[in-house]
């Protein structure tokens, strides 16, 4: 650890060009602080799988943020304005604290829909109408984070 901790100082002192008494002792604390994380004797070891996992649903989110914002474009401009304002309940088969969070947040960036309340793994929803409701309740979105959290053990 030792050794990782002066090779990081020593690619500090080479970024930051800087010696300053202020900038060694930052930068020997953060080398320190890394070292001790990547050393595995940290709680917060990364979880490369994990994250790995949550990068490769970030397009497929991005797509169905895309498809919304379409939907949502074709309703404000449709002169009847079409609207079917409703709030429903989801029961989310998700046991990880951070799954829930990641699928009411996601839920809440496609357009016409909003998180309103979690509970566990209850959430309420609102959603423009009816097509967005569906399209949370045919639970493709929950299926893939699921994916994402396969491996990790459930936490509620």
């Amino acid at each position: 650890m030792f050794l990782k901790a002066m090779a990081l100082f020593l690619f500090w002192i080479l970024l930051s060009a800087s010696f300053e008494w202020i900038h060694l002792l930052l930068g020997l604390v953060f080398s320190f602080v890394v070292a001790w994380l990547n050393s595995g004797h940290s709680p917060f070891v990364p979880k490369f799988r994990l994250w790995l996992r949550i990068i490769l649903y970030i397009p497929w989110l991005f797509y169905k943020i895309i498809e919304s914002s379409i939907h949502m474009s074709r309703l404000i401009l449709d002169p009847a304005l079409p609207i079917n304002p409703q709030l429903i309940t989801v029961e989310s088969k998700l046991r990880h604290h951070a799954a829930v969070v990641l699928f009411g947040n996601s839920i809440t960036l496609t357009p016409g829909t909003i998180t309103a309340e979690v509970y566990r793994n209850t959430l309420i929803v609102h959603a423009m109408d009816k097509d967005l409701s569906k399209d949370i309740e045919s639970k493709q979105m929950e299926s893939r984070i699921a994916e994402i959290f396969k491996d990790e053990k459930p936490d509620l």
